[in-house]
């Protein structure tokens, strides 16, 4: 689950990881009376958003008025900002963060990730600041330092006294990047998290270190243990299939093709995908309906996947392990019923009871396309599509 940076700020104050002040804004004259409350002669306006990129685009602006701060911030709430994670449609902006103006001297990288090959946590960092890791790690390799975290031991004073003299820091700094380590290794730990990025970490006038912007990731599978971070999520961060999905414990990514998939299990899921990609077809999701599903759970499946209005067909691939080949057969008839598709449905069944599944389907009246195996199921879901 991602937050906005003004409620990542707000757990890096908490763990003693030092930020510019600032306020959140729901409106332009909130905003302005925001400036009042921080003091200051500068400020900057920052839209609240799901996404990188967000200066390039104009979602970041520092302005020296009260009036000015007022006038950016209601131009940015309620409209959609475009960056190059976006996609074109962009994300809707509700809030917006005034901060204080800092003066910036350095800037700096430093993130806390989940490093699965080690299985343990990773920390990188670099002196280039302000730029995309992916950018620096392509262009200037050697300006990247990491380590991993032994989990028995926990992170080592040597660890960080690697990382600042790796980013050029001087004494006092080595210590205040001691400190923020700490700080943020207990965050990651005490909130189940997957991601801590500030970037960048900077040096402000005062030769002190500073997180200017962050982003952090939460784990979803334990945010059953993390109800306040919990009660974060924005649903219109999000896309509304993935958000219902996500309501029936779906899971759920829209993609850009043409032909839906819905699938048990993320490993066969990824092949279902990959062998339509084979076959020259472009999947429109992945769809994971879990190894126990219902025949509930396959018709609100198929009412997500219906309400996309790119998708010209359907295909069913179940293995029917843990869940039985004929409640997933029923689950697919009820569900077309139900949604009333006229689209093509490919269906293909393997496992317990698939001799009764795939008679149900036949005996259904309706117009689904049986398949034998998985290749048998995307070429004919590739050839409905290309007639």
């Amino acid at each position: 689950m991602n937050i906005h940076e003004y409620q990542a700020k707000e757990l890096l104050d908490k763990y003693g990881i030092p930020i510019p002040p600032g306020l959140v804004a729901l409106s332009g004259e909130e905003a302005r009376e925001h400036t009042f409350s921080l003091g200051g002669t500068a400020w900057v306006v920052k839209a609240q958003v799901h996404a990188g990129g967000r200066g390039k685009a104009g979602g970041v602006k520092k302005v020296s008025s009260p009036d000015e701060v007022a006038t950016i911030a209601q131009q940015l709430i309620g409209s959609r900002l475009v960056t190059h994670q976006t996609g074109a449609k962009g994300q809707p902006i509700s809030s917006v963060l005034i901060e204080l103006a800092t003066e910036i001297k350095q800037e700096l990288y430093l993130s806390f990730v989940v490093d699965r090959s080690r299985q343990r946590i990773a920390i990188i960092a670099s002196t280039q600041g302000g730029m995309d890791i992916e950018e620096v790690a392509a262009k200037t390799p050697e300006k990247i330092v990491s380590c991993t975290i032994d989990p028995v031991v926990g992170l080592q004073d040597y660890q960080g006294r690697e990382i600042a003299f790796a980013l050029e820091l001087n004494a006092n700094q080595r210590k205040e990047l001691g400190t923020i380590l700490a700080g943020l290794y207990r965050l990651f730990l005490e909130r189940d998290l997957s991601l801590v990025e500030i970037n960048p970490l900077i040096i402000n006038q005062e030769d002190k270190l500073m997180a200017l912007d962050a982003k952090i990731n939460v784990d979803d599978n334990a945010l059953y243990r993390q109800v306040d971070l919990a009660k974060w999520y924005d649903a219109s961060q999000v896309d509304e299939k993935e958000d219902r999905a996500k309501q029936f414990d779906l899971n759920y990514i829209a993609l850009d093709g043409n032909i839906a998939c819905m699938v048990n299990g993320a490993g066969l899921a990824m092949a279902t995908m990959d062998v339509i990609k084979m076959y020259g077809g472009q999947p429109a999701n992945f769809l994971d309906v879990g190894g126990g599903t219902t025949a509930e759970r396959v018709t609100e499946a198929f009412k997500i996947i219906v309400s996309d209005k790119n998708v010209q067909a359907i295909l069913v691939n179940i293995f029917g392990g843990i869940v039985r080949c004929d409640l997933i057969a029923q689950g697919v008839i009820h569900a077309v019923k139900e949604t009333g598709t006229k689209l093509p449905v490919v269906v293909r069944l393997e496992g317990t009871n698939v001799e009764a599944g795939k008679s149900l389907l036949r005996d259904s009246g309706l117009s689904v396309i049986p398949a034998d195996h998985l290749d048998d199921a995307a070429k004919k879901a590739v050839q409905v599509v290309n007639r």
